[in-house]
């Protein structure tokens, strides 16, 4: 929407890292079945624009876990509301801590097919 651009009329950088957050965040709570908290995104670089109008699809894939920690990796893809063509507009990955009722680090949950993301 025009109120998320940039002065060039750009999609604001940081609309689309919060949404690409809200996806990995998705995929880090469904892993750890509660609550998670973004720790640090590695390595975010853009590739191309999105423009108001343009579709945004994002895809997450959980790539690693450590005890209490998730590796989420997110691609942002652009599609023009006219075409069919889409092309990778960024990517980053987003790393999570599980957190427990007293907000500290816990221990995530043993893998099963409850948890197992798709």
């Amino acid at each position: 929407m025009p109120a998320d651009t940039n002065p060039a009329g750009d999609i604001f950088g940081g609309w689309l890292m919060a949404q690409m957050d809200l996806a990995a965040g998705s995929v880090a709570a469904r892993r750890a079945r509660g609550r998670c908290a973004t720790v640090t995104v590695e390595g975010m670089t853009f590739h191309s624009p999105v423009f108001v109008g343009d579709e945004v699809s994002l895809y997450a894939r959980l790539m690693s876990e450590g005890r209490t920690s998730m590796r989420i990796k997110i691609e942002a893809w652009r599609r023009y509301r006219e075409e069919e063509a889409v092309n990778k507009v960024t990517e980053a990955v987003f790393v999570f801590v599980a957190i427990g009722k007293d907000r500290r680090p816990t221990p995530l949950p043993p893998a099963d097919d409850s948890n197992r993301i798709k």
